[in-house]
């Protein structure tokens, strides 16, 4: 190739045309018609454009959206996708495209049948040659290596070339076979049976000659245009070849029986042509090799942008097949590629069989295309402004046409396909760690689902439902000093409840402030990430903690339920920090939450092990939440290994009672509560609890206590101190009991 860019809509069109209409309507087109009927044959093609059609409007949509580089459809499906998902998808469309090349070589052979005939009519060969000229591999391996060496001397100028040549030659075949005249058969002669198959075993083998509408989209490299030249040459291409199938159809079904349609072994449409012995053949050869030289000049520019996007294993084997040459960047090493991989499925000589393979990963492909379509749709991006556009029901009709119709053709096939699929994700995403972003499309998605359940949320009536789960807000100024905080909303919301987590900022809002900001969550997004939780996290600007906190209980919930709890924490090495609590905390019961303070000690968590729940008779309205706070996060991994230890300080007089509606409740409950884990005990000094405390939890890893805010507007800060040498400990105070049903 010379000058870079210089083709229009006419080479799409024509690429396209010439693909479609090529090797399976020359030679398994009868046999589809004589095997399912006129009907079954129009539903064929019916099916096929089932699939194209919005496959061919998905592709120009997208094309019109987004400049189009070299790659053609693997560069739209990895720039929509992300390149992890977009390389698996892409390496099955140069899979689908490589084996087209063995495909169209062992079709063009069969062009030569009549000729070979003719030889063994007239000529006696030895046994040896016999045999080489019966065998496709014998033409069809020689050709192989002239039109790759014809390509990669010539480039994309020889397929241009040549197209206008091909087009003229199908042009005056199909007009000769639509003039011709039914064969006429001897009453006497008895014709064998047509077997029964399947309609989509033969729509299997049919499918490929539809695929040819992808076929000019790999040139996008070499279009003046692809923006334009994509959707009026695919869209042009594929109904002109959906209606020129139909009336084959009815030709074929008019001019011969089922029994002379169904035989593979003979080319019907050249029996029925005018001059069909050379003509047909003809055209068979020119298609083919047209459709040969053309999969040859996508599929080793679509490995090429593959190896670009640096997504294969070894960086060296990227750089290789990346690698181009001259001005035109020709992918000289991924021809190699693409010729070895041709060669494998051309020494398998059976054209029904590498059918029905190319079938499998076009499909895979073209559901691929017509999905990114759909959601685009329905994210609903605004930098998403086709000039072409499609329609999302079409897309997704498309989309879910692909992958059904892959197991009603063949479900080994199918499985064995996206198997291959999954592994191939596996290696490309354990050699990629560092590609693993969500594309944007995907990001469309979600956010759009977000914003419709929680708007539906909103809208909903609430109803009185008694069912409790803790959406919390944590808001912490000592994140990079302990991560016990951050530990605690992830066990708050790992299954149960949902968890947002917020860095407070001391100082005022400014460039520098919010500069800092952004950096201090992408630390806490990285700390996330590697902690695996469920934690939204964000983080807020403010010159003292009374302003966060009156901006906090005013956050919207993310799950679309309101938020009903505020965390604090402080480090007991240094009580002064809670005193941002005490002198807040009407402010915060204001917002009608529950309120904890998480109390960090050198201990943290311990081992894991016992979680230790303190009820006592003056914070009695707080035993419920306590005991769902602890089953909550015991679910969490970290504590599977854990139990929950229930203490009821109690008294003599009360002692009866308590147990009873204790017991009751963890029965009643259903909590995974064991009755040997509940202890009574009655303090030897009603005014010092916390040395009850201190004696019978030294041991544990976490302790849940509850205060009450008379006790805080009596006592303040003295209500978290005094509970040295134990674990850590939230202190909870719940705006009303809470009911376990």
């Amino acid at each position: 190739m010379t000058n870079g860019k210089q083709f229009g809509t006419a080479a799409v069109f024509f690429t396209a045309i010439s693909t479609i209409l090529g090797a399976i309507m020359f030679l398994r087109f009868g046999y589809a018609v004589g095997s399912v009927g006129l009907l079954g044959a129009i539903m064929i093609v019916i099916i096929g454009h089932a699939v194209t059609i919005p496959t061919a409007m998905a592709i120009s949509e997208i094309a019109t959206n987004q400049k189009v580089e070299g790659g053609g459809a693997y560069y739209i499906i990895s720039r929509s996708f992300g390149l992890v998902i977009g390389s698996t998808i892409g390496i099955s469309l140069y899979l689908s495209q490589g084996i087209s090349i063995a495909f169209y070589i062992i079709a063009f052979t069969e062009a030569f049948k009549p000729l070979i005939d003719w030889l063994f009519i007239n000529y006696k060969f030895h046994p040896i040659a016999e045999w080489l000229l019966v065998q496709n591999q014998t033409i069809a391996v020689p050709t192989l290596i002239f039109l790759t060496i014809l390509v990669i001397k010539k480039g994309a100028d020889v397929g241009m070339k040549m197209l206008y040549w091909v087009v003229a030659i199908l042009a005056i075949s199909l007009v000769a076979f639509f003039v011709g005249k039914p064969i006429e058969i001897d009453p006497a002669v008895t014709l064998p049976p047509v077997p029964e198959v399947s309609i989509f075993y033969v729509f299997a083998i049919i499918f490929p000659a539809f695929t040819g509408i992808i076929a000019g989209v790999g040139l996008s490299g070499d279009l003046k245009d692809p923006g334009k030249s994509i959707p009026l040459g695919t869209l042009g291409a594929t109904l002109v070849g959906m209606v020129i199938y139909l009336f084959i159809s009815l030709k074929l079904d008019s001019s011969a029986p089922p029994e002379i349609l169904a035989d593979t072994s003979k080319m019907v449409m050249s029996q029925i042509a005018i001059q069909g012995w050379w003509l047909v053949p003809l055209g068979l050869a020119a298609a083919t090799l047209s459709s040969a030289i053309g999969s040859i000049l996508v599929a080793p520019r679509t490995l090429q942008a593959i190896a670009k996007d640096n997504v294969m294993p070894l960086g060296k084997l990227n750089a290789w097949m990346a690698e181009g040459r001259g001005d035109s960047d020709e992918p000289f090493n991924s021809y190699l590629v693409t010729f070895v991989l041709a060669i494998f499925f051309v020494m398998m000589g059976a054209l029904d069989a590498v059918a029905e393979i190319i079938s499998m990963f076009f499909m895979v492909t073209y559901g691929a295309l017509c999905l990114i379509s759909f959601l685009q749709h329905f994210a609903a991006d605004p930098s998403y402004r086709p000039t072409f556009k499609s329609k999302w029901y079409i897309s997704l009709f498309g989309a879910i046409a692909c992958f059904g119709l892959m197991f009603f053709m063949n479900s080994g096939y199918a499985f064995a396909s996206l198997l291959f699929m999954i592994l191939i994700y596996l290696s490309i995403n354990f050699f990629n760690k560092d590609k693993k972003n969500i594309a944007l499309i995907f990001q469309g998605v979600m956010y759009q689902i977000s914003r419709k359940i929680h708007v539906f949320l909103q809208k909903t009536e609430k109803e009185d439902n008694t069912s409790w789960r803790p959406s919390s807000i944590f808001l912490s100024s000592e994140t990079f000093e302990s991560n016990d905080a951050f530990l605690l909303t992830c066990w708050l919301s790992y299954k149960y409840g949902f968890g947002t987590y917020i860095h407070h900022m001391d100082g005022y809002f400014s460039k520098q402030s919010n500069s800092e900001a952004k950096e201090i969550k992408k630390r806490m997004i990285k700390m996330a990430r590697a902690s695996r939780s469920e934690v939204y996290i964000d983080t807020l600007i403010n010159p003292d903690i009374s302003g966060s906190i009156s901006q906090v209980v005013q956050l919207p919930s993310i799950s679309g339920t309101e938020n009903n709890m505020l965390l604090f924490d402080h480090s007991r090495s240094n009580p002064s920090q809670i005193k941002s609590v005490v002198d807040n905390f009407k402010l915060i019961q204001a917002a009608d939450f529950d309120i904890g303070v998480l109390s960090s000690s050198p201990r943290k968590f311990g081992f894991y092990k016992e979680i230790h729940v303190w009820i006592t008779s003056a914070d009695i309205s707080n035993s419920n939440l306590m005991i769902l706070l602890a089953y909550v996060i015991s679910a969490h991994p970290d504590w599977r290994n854990g139990e929950i230890k229930v203490f009821s300080a109690t008294s003599h007089l009360t002692m009866d009672l308590d147990r009873k509606n204790l017991n009751d409740l963890i029965s009643e409950g259903q909590l995974p509560i064991s009755k040997n884990n509940i202890e009574f005990i009655i303090p030897e000094d009603d005014h010092d609890i916390k040395a009850t405390i201190k004696a019978n939890s030294q041991d544990a890893d976490f302790l849940i206590i509850g205060f009450v805010s008379e006790m805080l507007k009596r006592i303040g800060s003295e209500v978290f101190e005094g509970y040295e040498g134990l674990a850590n400990i939230l202190f909870m105070n719940a705006k009303e009991s809470k009911q376990i049903k």
